[in-house]
């Protein structure tokens, strides 16, 4: 294989490790978001309980203020009933009586609906902070991880970087303008496996005479279609030697 062209095919792998662990370091502050999200998902859904269980209290509190007002009218009311003359007083005493009665029992079958939703209430509350207490483990340890793979990337990159420099100096000028004019224009990827007779990146039939000449890997050729520097992997080898992914 033609010296400059195996050089090139070990900085298009070198090239495209440092790519993709540049993406993936870049999404970082994007999964530090999704992680902060969840949090805040979390701790409202907490709020959100806490805010229905003081609502129900607060309801309740206000029932049982009527309550005891009723109580005292109903107290005042048998009182009366003890010092009324006429039956026309008494009735009426009785009428406001019964009234009493009445709203107290109303008031009181609400505070029973108040308490069984407020047990629901609690329950509700209890679940949404263990949610919470298990998230936050979770995501906790996910961004342990995350700042481990981060740290070994950075590593990786840095090492990445070393075998770069220690590479460019032994390629040919022109060839690896070449390189870096078509990569700054695909993304980065500026070799292509040359696999029957088709690019296999662009995917376009290349030219028989030209094929032909891929296949012996001695002299540096672009796709005609997408400019990429195309060289052959032979089969026994070619598990041996991927492609440079796009």
């Amino acid at each position: 294989m033609n010296e400059h062209l195996e050089r090139l095919i070990a900085l298009q792998r070198l090239d495209s490790a440092r790519l993709a662990a540049e993406r993936r370091l870049a999404e970082d502050p994007g999964r530090q978001k999704t992680f902060d999200a969840r949090l805040e998902e979390a701790r409202a859904n907490v709020a959100a309980a806490k805010q229905r269980l003081a609502d129900n209290q607060t309801a309740r509190r206000a029932i049982e203020k009527d309550v005891a007002m009723h109580q005292g009218r109903l107290s005042k009311f048998r009182e009366q009933a003890m010092a009324v003359k006429t039956n026309q007083e008494y009735h009426a005493v009785q009428h406001e009586i019964a009234f009493a009665e009445t709203e107290i029992k109303g008031l009181e079958d609400k505070i029973l609906e108040l308490m069984i939703e407020s047990d629901e209430f609690t329950a509700q509350v209890k679940g949404a902070e263990a949610e919470l207490a298990s998230d936050t483990k979770a995501i906790d340890a996910e961004r342990r991880a995350l700042a481990t793979e981060l740290s070994g990337l950075k590593e990786s990159l840095e090492g990445l970087q070393r075998e770069r420099a220690a590479l460019i100096p032994g390629l040919d000028p022109g060839a690896l303008a070449t390189f870096e004019r078509v990569a700054g224009r695909r993304n980065g990827v500026a070799l292509a496996e040359a696999r029957d007779g088709i690019c296999t990146i662009c995917h376009v039939r290349l030219r028989p005479q030209v094929f032909n000449t891929v296949l012996r890997n001695e002299q540096i050729l672009q796709c005609d279609h997408c400019n990429r520097i195309l060289y052959f992997v032979p089969v026994k080898a070619a598990d041996a030697a991927p492609s440079p992914a796009p």
